[in-house]
């Protein structure tokens, strides 16, 4: 019997606004990016989350900003270091200009991780330039994405594993000046969203051709029947990214997904939690996700979302749960298997 490998996804909201430019934790009083919420507060909650999942890699999703002045890892690995995280080296791939980078915080001891991206033969690097016609005028767009997938060779515990770390363009019709506009947008968006997602299944097809391991994890600001456009577009991108149409031997596994596509009403899992104000109450989602090949859905993983009020291990520890609700409008999303 091996030993068991935990391998989470969390987006942690304003995560950028805790570090100042030299990589330093904010741990004041200060406001952070959350509502009412200080940077101490937020600083020591994640703490408590990121001690508690104890996982041996998280790919963080909206990880600190990257360029001239900031640097990703050095933020990362401060973090890590302040609350003694096994998972204490970071690394990153392409930098973005949305101050939300797609990082890996890792154990080094039991996972060693490189940037290594590659293209396919229908699918250029996450760097490149994607032709896709999304809007069905038979002229292919120029595809690009706003926060590249972040693609690395891992070996953990001596197997070789692909990882993709994805945070797909959100569809939100956010600077709309009225509703037609807004309509406008979501749908532009809403396309977008779905050509990166064609864009990763062509790249992750090719891994799965090939017989690799492979694991898509991240926000894919999407999930099934999650809002009115799906019927216009036809799937979700999370559908597509699974390949649901295809043989199962190219298909990804994900449980939570599969319980969104097949129960449509009754019990069903979500992953983050936000406020909104012109409803004055909180709406629920799923949407963080940990996608697997086939040859490793057969050895007996176990996934789980750290909902603070759904998950009864979160639920029945008031500091854990508090926790989780501070530190971000996402909750972390966990796999546990034995390789």
């Amino acid at each position: 019997m091996g030993q068991r490998l935990r391998i989470a996804t969390y987006n942690v909201e304003w995560f950028n606004a805790l570090f100042d430019d030299r990589g330093r934790l904010l741990a004041d009083n200060e406001l952070s990016g959350r509502y009412e919420i200080t940077r101490r507060n937020q600083i020591e909650s994640l703490g408590i989350v990121f001690t508690a999942l104890d996982a041996d890699a998280i790919m963080v999703i909206e990880a600190p900003n990257h360029g001239r002045r900031r640097s990703t890892v050095k933020a990362l690995e401060t973090f890590a270091r302040t609350f003694e995280l096994r998972a204490s080296q970071a690394i990153m791939g392409f930098a973005n200009e949305t101050d939300q980078e797609i990082a890996l915080l890792f154990d080094p001891s039991r996972i060693e991780a490189r940037h290594d991206p590659q293209a396919s033969p229908k699918a250029p690097r996450f760097d490149g330039i994607f032709r896709f016609d999304i809007d069905v005028d038979a002229a292919p767009e120029a595809i690009r994405f706003s926060k590249p997938p972040l693609e690395l060779a891992v070996r953990a515990d001596g197997h070789a594993l692909r990882l993709i770390g994805v945070h797909a363009k959100s569809k939100a019709g956010r600077g709309a000046r009225n509703g037609a506009e807004e309509v406008r947008i979501a749908i532009q968006n809403r396309r977008q969203q779905l050509a990166e997602c064609v864009w990763i299944r062509r790249r992750v097809a090719a891994l799965l051709a090939r017989h690799q391991s492979v694991m898509v994890m991240g926000d894919f600001n999407d999930g099934p029947g999650l809002d009115e456009y799906e019927k216009l577009f036809g799937h979700s991108g999370v559908e597509i990214v699974l390949g649901l149409d295809e043989p199962p031997e190219l298909r990804l596994h994900e449980p939570h997904a599969r319980m969104a596509l097949t129960q449509r009403v009754g019990v069903q899992p979500s992953s983050a939690r936000f406020w909104l104000a012109p409803e004055d109450q909180y709406f629920e989602a799923l949407l963080d996700f940990i996608m697997i090949s086939p040859d490793l859905a057969e050895k007996g993983p176990r996934w789980r979302i750290w909902h603070p009020l759904n998950d009864p291990n979160c639920f029945r520890i008031p500091e854990l749960q508090e926790a989780l609700l501070a530190a971000s409008d996402h909750f972390p999303v966990t796999l546990d298997i034995e390789l």
